[in-house]
């Protein structure tokens, strides 16, 4: 069998980072997983489009050496904060005279529940069933094979400004890259890291990235809504060089090395020195000052977060508490943090799924697959290799059978 392969590419405000999966006889195997400066973008957008395009080649470069055809498939993310949410309904008549509802009529309900206003500046980007309902009867997860004679579809519409996009798509393309799809982040990021159980139990995911950071909430299995806020761990690192009147990279690495969530935890007489980030530097600085500024930041943040979870009704009401991913979650105390300001259960998250695949190329992979920065990266691959077909679910598995067979060819199968 030839090999294939799926590129998961995740264009941040700070880093790109590329995870390559191929299919070899069979099997699936994970080839690279890396990450490379990013140029051109701020808060999650394409801003200037002759720095970004050299940034996305110099990061598919790497991949570029495993083989012809590697970037034919490219599923890349969407993480601008200039999106929209809407709750959609199509509705259908059942074509047949019988009244089996075959792929074609959840189709046409499907497409019908796009029918919004968009301006023209809009495009959809993702069309997201959360259910469906025949004859008045809802929550109906697949309908295939059922009898009715109206269909209806639950559908939660999500538009992104379309110039931001097709940005996205333009430097990918400049690359030697081909579209496969693209996915808001974080849906990426639960498909990554969130079980089913935690969907139905309620959940709540936030990616703190560099410029931006993300919500997507789930309830009984389904999505409650998205959000994208153009406030980061960036945000942070700069108020950190403001505050202490030092560059920006010693800021950064500052706060990777001595900072905490949760100021009042810092012990009052812990003291930094500075020469340790500028040499040339003679002063100290209280590390307590440092979580200060971290923690004031942080909660602000989190505030971001709490007001649209009362937006959706969900604030302090998710059994399943709040899943901390990306590079701003590694953050320590951030968890306790989050309890208090949010009144949930929280913890940091970590891409699953992963582990039964074979792995070839260096070691540090291991190390980056238990990162919470790289969780929407790995989400884009899995959504690319469950698009693709490589590994079916079970309830994909299923519609095979109904759609191959209909209802009662269903009882045939498990004739002898």
């Amino acid at each position: 069998m030839a090999s294939r392969f799926i590129v998961g590419l995740d264009i941040g405000t700070a880093t790109t980072k590329v995870a390559v999966a191929e299919l070899r006889n069979g099997k699936i195997i994970l080839r690279e997983l890396y990450k490379e400066p990013t140029a051109g973008l701020r808060h999650g957008a394409v801003c200037d489009l002759a720095e970004a395009v050299p940034a996305v080649s110099r990061a598919l470069e790497r991949s570029k050496k495993l083989g012809r055809g590697v970037l034919r498939k490219v599923f890349a993310n969407v993480g601008t904060p200039q999106i929209k949410v809407q709750h959609s309904k199509g509705i259908v008549a059942v074509s047949r005279a019988d009244n089996e509802i075959y792929q074609d009529d959840i189709d046409r309900a499907i497409k019908a529940s796009e029918a919004v206003n968009l301006s023209p500046n809009r495009i959809i980007i993702h069309n997201i069933t959360r259910e469906y309902i025949v004859d008045g009867v809802p929550d109906i997860a697949n309908p295939l094979g059922l009898s009715g004679s109206r269909l209806e579809v639950g559908s939660v519409i999500i538009d992104a400004f379309a110039p931001h996009v097709k940005s996205v798509m333009r430097a990918i393309e400049l690359s030697g890259g081909e579209i496969g799809a693209l996915i808001f982040n974080p849906l990426a990021d639960a498909a990554s890291s969130l079980s089913k159980n935690q969907k139905e139990l309620g959940v709540a995911i936030v990616d703190i990235g560099f410029g931006t950071t993300s919500l997507a909430v789930y309830e009984e299995n389904k999505l409650t809504g998205v959000q994208i806020f153009p406030v980061g761990a960036g945000n942070i690192t700069n108020d950190l060089a403001v505050g202490l009147r030092i560059s920006v990279a010693a800021a950064e690495n500052l706060k990777l090395q001595y900072g905490y969530a949760i100021a009042s935890e810092v012990g009052s007489k812990e003291i930094v020195e500075l020469k340790k980030f500028i040499p040339e530097a003679k002063n100290t600085v209280s590390r307590r000052f440092v979580s200060e500024i971290i923690e004031s930041r942080l909660a602000e943040i989190l505030e971001f977060v709490n007001n649209e979870l009362k937006l959706m009704g969900k604030a302090g009401r998710l059994a399943g508490g709040v899943v901390f991913v990306g590079g701003g979650s590694k953050m320590p105390g951030l968890t306790e943090l989050a309890k208090q300001e949010l009144k949930l259960s929280s913890q940091i998250g970590f891409a699953n799924g992963i582990g039964k695949w074979a792995k070839e190329g260096e070691m540090s992979m291991d190390e980056y697959l238990e990162d919470p920065e790289f969780t929407t990266t790995l989400g884009l691959l899995l959504e690319g290799i469950r698009q693709e077909g490589w590994e079916p679910s079970e309830k994909e598995s299923l519609s095979t059978i109904f759609s191959s067979k209909g209802l009662k060819g269903i009882f045939r199968s498990f004739l002898p």
